[in-house]
């Protein structure tokens, strides 16, 4: 297992996303770039992007919009697919947007594929 957001969780997370091979995003995500600032990771605070429906270090410069949150809720929305935590984080001001709020919306609609599923789960397996 790995701690979240660390350095080794990228590494492992870049391993299985290779191994996994077609992910099948749907094509409202396929083109999507989000910049997302993680505040309370075991490592402080992490950049990180969600680039095509998959995770990337680092902020991407051709994001066209940014959200900042804390550790426990990008877990709960991305890799538990808690949706329900995304709305209530975002009504009660724990998530923060900047730019383009429409993007945010595309991801909201879009519901991922078997294959993402199955990587999402993977992911989560091995995260502390």
């Amino acid at each position: 297992m790995a701690a979240f957001l660390s350095q080794e969780w990228f590494a492992k997370v870049d391993e299985l996303t290779a191994a996994a091979g077609d992910l099948n995003i749907p094509s409202s995500v396929a083109g999507l770039v989000l910049n997302v600032t993680v505040n309370g990771a075991p490592e402080g605070s992490v950049d990180l992007a969600l680039n095509g429906g998959k995770f990337e270090r680092g902020h991407n410069a051709g994001a066209a919009t940014k959200l900042t949150l804390p550790a426990d809720l990008l877990r709960k929305i991305f890799l538990e697919g808690d949706a329900a935590a995304g709305m209530q984080g975002f009504m009660t001001g724990q998530i923060k947007v900047e730019g383009d709020m429409s993007k945010l919306m595309t991801l909201q609609s879009a519901r991922p594929s078997d294959a993402q599923k199955a990587l999402f789960k993977q992911i989560l397996a091995l995260t502390a």
